[in-house]
């Protein structure tokens, strides 16, 4: 079976695939929004736009419930785009490619969106059902959650009349979720000169790729390697043994993935250029020796290539590749209140050089404000060193775990019931939009859940089926059973 629409529950499978369909990635949502707001509007349904563009939708309380506390169902409509870079796919054009694997969906190449596109299509699936139970109901679609997490700050108070959030947005099916790290974006951008390379040099264009990425909150901890990272390490060693000039070097795409891939274009005398090429077989052998495990594709090679105008001054060169080299990166410290969870980490996303612009664009996460804000300026101050510009911005609060929560309660009697075992209750080590929500409607009582989705933010991403089917019959059940007021 190769249709997602012939999957149970049939319903929620097919406003995925319906969603897989029209291109959303983040910033670029709003034919999604668009067909969020008209569904709600062929459903006969009060339906909101607000000035930023998140979509509200209300469906009034069935016979006898109308005294239950009001649920928010709460979902980001835009997805991170990645692809392998084999694949030819343009997110702002082309529909996803859903493919089944055994108990998985997956897409052919590129990431599946089911990250929050589940859970999007289970709010839609319980605003269309005309026989679940259930007290008022508001669903909230928000916009770039992904980048910069636009829709929630932008949501204004007096929109949101429930007492209950439920956020549809987490990834492990027998979780329940009550708490996220917050995060700040930490760039750096600096003018260097450029000049002439001199004669009797050969240029080699040096690639690293075949890594697996990932959520840079979820996954940081898996040991996996950052392009960049790699990159930098071999060219502080290529220019202090081969005395190499740095023409330019890229890295990363998305401040919230960790970089898969990374290349720089760099000069050789030809003198030493067979020693070189050695070298480099070298650093692959070493790379895939240290990751093994986490990263069984890695490749770092060399090419030959066209010899570029021009060179990274030697003095701007020796600076900037050693801030990229010991720039934090990964995971910098595990929370003592929650085991196995992390507390802090940064991931260094996006590294540029190119044609004497150099940028640096970091994210870094933690569950504790203050250690997150000392990372940060630990980050900014390496930069400070090589005279770069730094910007903080885009900082979000975590979201403080409340373990006497009422609907918590609820939903861990009804998992046990339904699953015959207790639900996880955690914390992530990523950024939920339930912390900006919370500090706009104090009052809200919140929870995370959703189905079981692995390695998002990357082209692995899938999703798991069973998952889907349990995490959509606990939601109905949940439902209905919500407290009265």
């Amino acid at each position: 079976m190769s249709d997602i629409r012939k999957l149970e529950p049939k319903q929620l499978w097919s406003y995925f695939h319906e969603i897989t369909q029209i291109p959303h990635p983040s910033k670029k949502e709003a034919k999604l929004a668009d067909y969020i707001a008209k569904f709600g509007r062929d459903h006969k349904l009060e339906t909101i736009v607000d000035k930023i563009g998140n979509v509200i939708i209300r469906k009034p309380a069935t016979k006898g419930m109308e005294k239950r506390k009001g649920i928010i169902l709460q979902a980001h409509l835009d997805m991170v785009p990645q692809k392998n870079n084999d694949k030819k796919h343009d997110f702002e054009k082309d529909p996803i490619q859903a493919v089944i694997d055994g108990e998985w969906v997956k897409a052919n190449g590129t990431t599946l969106g089911s990250d929050n596109g589940i859970g999007v299509s289970a709010a839609l699936s319980v605003l269309a059902s005309k026989d679940l139970r259930h007290g008022p109901l508001e669903s909230l679609f928000t916009i770039d959650e992904e980048t910069g997490m636009t829709g929630v700050f932008g949501l204004k108070k007096g929109l949101l009349k429930g007492d209950i959030l439920l956020n549809l947005d987490s990834e492990d099916e027998h979780e329940i979720c009550v708490g996220c790290a917050g995060g700040i974006d930490i760039s750096a951008v600096k003018k260097y000169k450029m000049e002439k390379p001199t004669r009797g040099m050969i240029a080699y264009r040096i690639t690293a790729k075949g890594l697996r990425g990932g959520h840079s909150g979820v996954d940081i901890a898996l040991g996996r390697a950052n392009a960049n990272k790699l990159m930098f390490r071999f060219l502080m060693q290529a220019e202090s043994d081969f005395g190499i000039r740095l023409a330019e070097a890229a890295g990363g795409n998305l401040r919230n993935a960790i970089p898969r891939e990374s290349y720089s274009v760099v000069l050789v005398t030809n003198a030493k250029a067979k020693a070189f090429e050695k070298f480099v077989r070298g650093y692959q052998k070493m790379y895939r020796a240290e990751f093994a495990e986490t990263e069984p594709d890695l490749s770092f090679s060399c090419k030959k290539c066209e010899m570029p105008a021009g060179v990274m001054h030697k003095q701007d060169q020796y600076k900037i590749i050693r801030a990229v080299f010991v720039c934090p990166n990964g995971v910098q410290r595990m929370s003592q209140a929650m085991a196995g969870l992390v507390e802090t980490s940064n991931n260094m996303a996006i590294v540029k050089c190119i044609k004497g612009d150099f940028q640096v664009h970091n994210l870094c996460r933690s569950s504790v404000n203050t250690s997150k804000e000392s990372t940060a300026w630990r980050i900014a101050a390496v930069f400070h060193l090589i005279d770069a510009k730094v910007t903080m911005s885009g900082g979000y609060p975590g979201w403080k775990p409340n373990m006497a929560s009422p609907i918590l309660k609820v939903m861990s009697g009804i998992y046990k019931k339904m699953f015959g075992t207790e639900p996880e209750i955690k914390a992530i080590h990523a950024g939920l939009e339930c912390a900006i929500i919370g500090g706009v409607y104090p009052n809200l009582d919140m929870i995370s859940f959703g189905p079981t989705i692995k390695y998002p933010h990357s082209p692995d991403e899938k999703v798991n089926i069973p998952s889907v089917s349990k995490f959509y019959d606990f939601l109905c059940k949940v439902l209905e059973e919500v407290p009265v007021k």
